[in-house]
């Protein structure tokens, strides 16, 4: 038996198979935006549902509609969705905040992504279209987060509100300060997020203790990941290992 589950960002649409151990064999993506989204996507649905495949859909989505528009192509195919909200995931996970509806299903998958059982603290840092921070305790507690502005949307909303700046990439860090204004852009964002999120960190750390472990995911990870003050790990997949355990947990 293969499965299908799915993450959908407000960026990137990230479709996973797995096999009859609930290992990833093969990943699909796609961009939340394009116009063309459903087209790619069902131009590629008969390939994600080849052999033996499960029935049963998993995803967790920020998106709603972008959700219900991949449904309505799924039940076509005879497959039934499931988000990851509609399971009472607080007999997994205790959730030490105000409004469970208001946190994203993104984040909830990061942190049952971290594992069970736990020992030590975590710090999950998610380098997506936000850069946030999410606080998982021992026991499986969920404490809280922080959610700060992305790069790349910083980036692209820098140089759609200004006539002269450049858009640019933020491809690797920049030595010093720049010489043009790509460089000088390029040092301002690199060392503006290395400062930012160093300082959320402390304060985090400051509050929960020093043997706080540190998981990075997304696309900048590999970036910041030697230039935090306390070590890392990077965890591309671990949205993707969350929502394999709810499947596990609550479709199994």
């Amino acid at each position: 038996m293969n499965y299908l589950i799915g993450d959908i960002g407000n960026t990137n649409i990230k479709i996973c198979k797995l096999n009859k151990r609930f290992k990833i064999t093969k990943s699909f993506l796609f961009n939340t935006k394009d116009k063309n989204l459903l087209f790619n996507f069902k131009k590629k649905i008969n390939k994600m549902l080849q052999d033996n495949t499960s029935k049963i859909v998993l995803f967790s989505s920020v998106v709603p509609k972008v959700y219900s528009k991949l449904k309505e192509v799924l039940k076509s195919k005879s497959f039934k969705t499931h988000e990851i909200k509609e399971f009472d995931l607080r007999k997994l996970m205790k959730f030490k905040i105000k409004n469970f509806n208001q946190l994203g299903s993104d984040r909830i998958a990061n942190a049952f992504g971290i594992g069970e059982n736990l020992k030590s603290n975590y710090i999950i840092i998610d380098f997506g279209t936000a850069t946030t921070f999410d606080i998982i305790k021992k026991k499986n507690v969920y404490d809280g987060g922080v959610i700060a502005p992305g790069v790349k949307s910083s980036i692209e909303n820098l140089s759609s509100s200004t006539a002269l700046l450049p858009i640019f990439k933020l491809k690797k860090y920049p030595r010093n300060y720049g010489k043009n204004t790509k460089q000088a852009l390029t040092s301002g964002f690199f060392w503006g997020y290395q400062g930012l999120i160093n300082n959320i960190l402390s304060k985090i750390i400051n509050k929960n203790g020093k043997n706080c472990k540190i998981v990075l995911t997304g696309g900048y990870s590999y970036l910041f990941k030697k230039h935090l003050y306390k070590k890392a790990k990077i965890e591309k997949d671990i949205t993707m290992h969350g929502i394999i355990k709810i499947y596990r947990n609550f479709i199994i």
